[in-house]
Formats: structure tokens, C-alpha cells, sequence
């Protein structure tokens, strides 16, 4: 019997979660967990005009250690991430992204913008029943942060052209298993039309 998957419902009203669009992540020559992805960063800028415009809410996320206890284990099987200590530029949102004045820069130490945030408590804040996720990386803390999106039963949307990852194959694996199971996976014209 073949697995059943259903394309979801819009949501009434989404809110924007940019997730780790810091200098970290998005340039290479910076740190060992960036990755050169300019079509990204374009989408993002296009996704962030839209939503400013309709006024709809936009969240960003960041990466940050100030202390050696904070995600212990996640940084034992992942120490390339000691490099993103807070204050360091590595953590600033890049700034062909910059974020307005209300638009929160949540910061994590785990890989869901979820986990240990109080995200939830402001999207239900905002009055959104939606949420699109974007940024990097799409096996890492994009997939985190959609997955927990759904299990808050939220309708989830991922723009393809606006994630990335440093793997390729990766990226192509995780799109699919995402849309097959928890959230949709659809083109940037296709979530710019529902911000028309």
C-alpha cells in the first residue's frame, strides 16, 4: 500500500522564520559551517520585501555560545560550531538581510529556532496559523525548525530557492523526505503569490 501525502491548506496568516542567516553560515571564507549560496540570499530578500509589505511578522535566527555548559553535546559532536561565540561577527545576521528594528533575532544553541526559544509564544502572539521557513542549513536547523513547526501544529512552507546546504545531496534528500511527510515544499513564485 503506497504512503498517502496531501498537499496542506493555506495558512490564514504566516509569519516569515529566517533561519540562521548570520555571516556564520552564509560566508565560506568566514567559518567552516558557511556555505556560498547567493540564490538564497536572493530569495530571502525577495520573501522579506513581501512580507514587510503586507505586514505580515518576521522572525530571524542566530547561533550564539557565551558559555561552555550551553549545548554540551550538540557541540562535542559538532565542534565546528564553537566558533560561533556571541558578539563575534559570525553571529550577526548578514547584512544583505539586515532585520528592521521589530523584527527579533532569536538566538538558539540547539538546531530548532524551537527548542528552548520563546518562538512559539510569539507567533501565537502574532495570530498566525503558518509559518515559512527559510535559510540553513536544510538538513540541519531549517529541517529542525519545520518539523517542531508542525508538531506546534502549525502549516509549514518551505520555499525551495530560499534554503541551502553545504551538501548538495543532502539538501535534494531532505526537501523531499519534508515534503513527503510534514510540510509543504513549494516554489518561491508560489509562496510570493499567497503574500499577493
Amino acid at each position: 500500500m503506497a504512503l498517502q501525502s496531501r498537499e496542506l491548506v493555506a495558512a490564514k496568516r504566516y509569519a516569515l522564520i529566517l533561519v540562521d542567516l548570520s555571516l556564520g553560515f552564509t560566508d565560506p571564507g568566514l567559518s567552516p559551517l558557511g556555505a556560498d549560496c547567493p540564490q538564497v540570499i536572493e530569495a530571502n530578500q525577495r520573501l522579506l520585501s513581501a512580507f514587510r509589505q503586507r505586514g505580515w511578522p518576521v522572525f530571524f535566527t542566530t547561533v550564539a555560545y557565551d558559555s561552555a555548559d550551553q549545548a554540551r553535546v550538540f557541540r562535542e559532536k559538532l565542534p565546528s560550531l564553537n566558533v560561533l561565540a556571541a558578539g563575534s561577527e559570525l553571529v550577526a545576521i548578514d547584512p544583505r538581510l539586515a532585520p528592521l528594528a521589530n523584527e527579533p533575532v532569536l538566538v538558539k544553541h540547539w538546531a530548532s529556532a524551537f527548542f528552548a526559544t520563546d518562538l512559539k509564544a510569539r507567533l501565537e502572539e502574532a495570530g498566525v496559523d503558518g509559518v515559512m521557513v527559510t535559510g540553513l542549513t536544510t538538513s540541519g536547523c531549517v529541517r529542525a525548525t519545520a518539523v517542531d513547526g508542525l508538531q506546534h501544529d502549525l502549516r509549514v512552507l518551505i520555499p525551495e530557492e530560499a534554503v541551502g546546504d553545504r551538501n548538495q545531496e543532502a539538501h535534494k534528500a531532505n526537501l523531499f523526505d519534508l515534503q513527503l511527510k510534514y510540510v509543504d515544499v513549494r516554489t518561491l513564485e508560489h509562496c510570493l503569490a499567497l503574500l499577493a
